[in-house]
């Protein structure tokens, strides 16, 4: 089967191409976000056969107010409806660790944050054979979050909102972001890609397992002295 849209296939993003004034206008919609267990998030998204077309300046448009309505930190097109190799991100410094923390002597420093950004046809490169665990959670697995390995550094590329190529390297909250919404593509969710279930709760939940985790640390450090 091809990975480009198909003429039929274009059918599931017509309506943000359509010659319709109304849609054309520089008016946004916040569009409805599909839940774990749809089957839009389960599937392989299609590429986009031409990656400037005009069509997707309103659904990326749409993308962008849906994710600033949601407070999400990414926004992947099969969230909304559209099985279509189109993701939306942002790394702001108020959700990434701070740079320098946790630095060991001659260790460089690196950003960990990113501005808005329109990805079309991602690919990723994996720069490192580590992992590290952090904590996820998703407009489409509301209310959980969960820890997940992910590369800490990557090089990304694909294209921006006019059509043109570019390419990234992410290390840190910049490259978990990046991974987290490609995988969208791919019908992965972020759960599918923990090592142990027993690490994934509710928000609500959050303070007790954090406090659990650092009265353990603590009580670790006190038997090692």
């Amino acid at each position: 089967m091809s990975t480009h849209f198909a003429a039929a296939q274009w059918a599931a993003i017509w309506r943000w191409t359509a010659p319709n004034p109304a849609l054309n206008s520089l008016s946004m919609a916040i569009l409805k976000i599909a839940k774990m267990g749809h089957p839009v998030l389960r599937k392989k998204a299609q590429a986009l056969a031409d990656p400037k077309s005009p069509g997707l300046t309103a659904l990326i448009r749409d993308m962008v107010e849906t994710m600033k309505d949601a407070d999400g930190a990414g926004l992947a097109a099969p969230q909304v409806h559209v099985s279509a190799r189109v993701v939306i991100f942002q790394a702001p410094p108020d959700r990434s660790q701070a740079p320098d923390d946790d630095l060991d002597d001659g260790e460089e420093s690196y950003d960990h944050t990113a501005p808005l950004t329109v990805l079309v046809n991602p690919e990723i490169e994996f720069l490192s054979e580590d992992s590290e665990l952090g904590m996820e959670g998703c407009l489409s697995v509301p209310g959980l979050r969960g820890l997940v390995p992910r590369c800490p550094h990557i090089r990304y590329s694909g294209f921006d909102q006019n059509g043109e190529r570019f390419e990234r390297e992410a290390r840190g909250f910049h490259a978990r972001v990046v991974q987290h919404e490609v995988d969208h593509l791919d019908g992965i969710l972020y759960p599918q890609r923990m090592e142990d279930l027993g690490a994934l709760m509710f928000e609500s939940e959050m303070k007790h397992y954090i406090q659990a985790d650092d009265f353990e640390a603590e009580e670790n450090e006190e038997a090692a002295e």
